[in-house]
């Protein structure tokens, strides 16, 4: 059995689904909608630059969790999986995911959302296991704050090895597919690496080393 990685947002589906839940949150009245749209898009722009601080944005962006009841939030987001997320579902990334479940090997997403978001999305994608930035939460409730070290740029590489320890993978052997440059370090490391729909400099750098590129959105 072998290891498939899927990076989530823009590759999976057709959207980042953390900022999609920002927006999810400014059009219910849930937060300030001004005020966090603005910042939302200016984070989401961040991370497309490759400039985001992570720290910064997971403040910004795990503070809502922290403010409401676990069952309001479940409930918010069982709207917000039927409103963003079944829209952007992907007929051929639901198609890959088959080949390798017919190849038998073990179907892993990391992604550098967290894990409240994130993991009904998994598991509407039928994946094995899940690797996500992981939310504190103390007494039944979320803080606001991290827990543990996000998979974001050298995170993923960092997680993914730490996940690996009691595991028998071959990294040569694995695949990893990503739409973005934010994932260098993790497509670096791996023998089959493969760009998604791929932003301009993770074309650019697919390019140069021959990796494939293929499109699960034409």
């Amino acid at each position: 059995m072998g290891l498939a990685i899927f990076d989530l947002d823009n590759t999976l589906i057709a959207t980042d689904s953390d900022h999609a839940w920002g927006e999810f949150l400014t059009e219910k009245g849930i937060v300030d909608a001004q005020v966090y749209k603005e910042a939302n898009d200016k984070f989401y722009q961040d991370y497309l630059n490759g400039s985001l601080d992570i720290m910064e944005y997971l403040a910004f962006s795990l503070a809502p969790l922290a403010q409401h009841e676990p069952g309001q939030l479940q409930q918010w987001h069982q709207h917000f999986m039927q409103e963003k997320i079944e829209p952007v579902l992907l007929n051929k990334a639901f198609e890959k995911l088959a080949w390798h479940k017919d190849q038998g090997d073990f179907i892993l997403i990391i992604t550098a959302t967290n894990r409240f978001v994130t993991a009904p999305i998994a598991e509407r994608l039928g994946v094995d296991e899940l690797i996500a930035i992981e939310p504190e939460v103390i007494d039944g409730r979320y803080t606001g704050r991290v827990s543990g070290i996000p998979s974001f740029k050298e995170g993923k590489v960092i997680r993914l090895n730490a996940w690996l320890e009691d595991k028998d993978y071959d990294l040569a052997e694995t695949w990893f597919y990503s739409d973005s440059h934010n994932d260098l370090p993790l497509l670096r490391l791996v023998g089959k690496p493969v760009a998604v729909d791929p932003d301009k400099m993770l074309l650019e750098e697919a390019q140069s080393q021959n990796w494939p590129v293929i499109s699960f959105r034409n």
